[in-house]
């Protein structure tokens, strides 16, 4: 088995397109090397970090929030247990703060939906007059606790 890929390789493994692979790697993201053709080809670890981009952005998570996470991996070796127990640790608290608001939107949402009060009035997230604007920007009422 090649230690390396091709980037129509890693892309058919990942299930992530060329293009995006290739932005990637602008980014910073992902680590490749140059043929003597000028080929773009990924160490076969990358399949490791390309999982890792895709979910955490299907979490929500930005791509500069991930390269801050990436960054904290070694260059030079695939990443240890270790290493990646490091990275969840800092990612422990955003992705818990990530889970509650999805929990709220959640069951704000099946409580609006299945109430059956059938009146903006009485309406948990109805925000009659705009009250809301005081509170500032965004959907104030599904973000405050």
């Amino acid at each position: 088995m090649p230690d390396t890929l091709t980037i129509g390789e890693l892309s058919a493994r990942s299930g992530i397109a060329a293009s995006a692979l290739r932005y990637y790697d602008r980014l910073g993201l992902l680590e490749s090397d140059r043929s003597s053709g000028n080929q773009r080809r990924f160490p076969r670890s990358e399949l490791r970090r390309v999982a890792f981009i895709r979910i955490a952005q299907r979490v929500g998570l930005s791509l500069d929030e991930i390269r801050e996470a990436l960054s904290m991996l070694p260059e030079g070796r695939t990443p240890t247990r270790g290493d990646w127990a490091r990275l969840s640790r800092a990612w422990r608290q955003r992705l818990d703060d990530q889970i509650h608001l999805m929990e709220r939107l959640r069951d704000k949402l099946a409580s609006c939906i299945g109430c059956g009060c059938l009146s903006l009035k009485r309406c948990e997230l109805s925000n009659a007059h705009d009250v809301a604007a005081a509170e500032g920007p965004g959907p104030r009422f599904l973000l405050r606790e």
